[in-house]
């Protein structure tokens, strides 16, 4: 069963930082990840289909968020720190994929992510790469 509350899609993407960041660390199954969320989190209310959705489409489209991603980076994507890795590649599917989640939701929800799982001034990194992202994947929006 699906669930779904007021905060749904926000708790899918806290869960799927979190999953992607044991995957990205572990190089384990993603299956085992999303199994190991569900048995920990299966009793909250969330977007389970937005959260497999995230889980499953951020690697599957890893090398097409990377080459969005590069032209707005300070640093090679293998120095910059690991969270900040796993939100700006969530906002960067999003941003590529989802045409129906607006480009400013979609940076809100990462930098409210970034705030909660990075380091103190992750946030303005953050924001300065996705505002630059979203203008090349989301001209007609801005």
């Amino acid at each position: 069963m699906q669930k779904r509350n007021r905060g749904g899609r926000k708790k899918a993407r806290f869960l799927a930082v979190q999953a992607l960041y044991g995957w990205q660390l572990s190089h384990n199954a993603l299956a085992d990840i999303e199994a190991h969320t569900l048995l920990e989190h299966g009793e909250e209310e969330f977007d389970l289909g937005y959260f497999r959705v995230l889980l499953h489409e951020v690697p599957a489209h890893i090398s097409e968020i990377e080459v969005a991603l590069k032209p707005h980076l300070s640093r090679v994507i293998e120095e910059l720190d690991p969270i900040e890795l796993v939100v700006l590649r969530i906002a960067t599917y999003e941003l590529l994929k989802r045409p129906d989640v607006p480009y400013r939701v979609v940076i809100n929800e990462a930098l409210e992510l970034v705030k909660t799982f990075g380091a103190t001034e992750s946030h303005r990194f953050v924001n300065g790469v996705l505002d630059k992202v979203a203008r090349d994947l989301r001209q007609s929006e801005i």
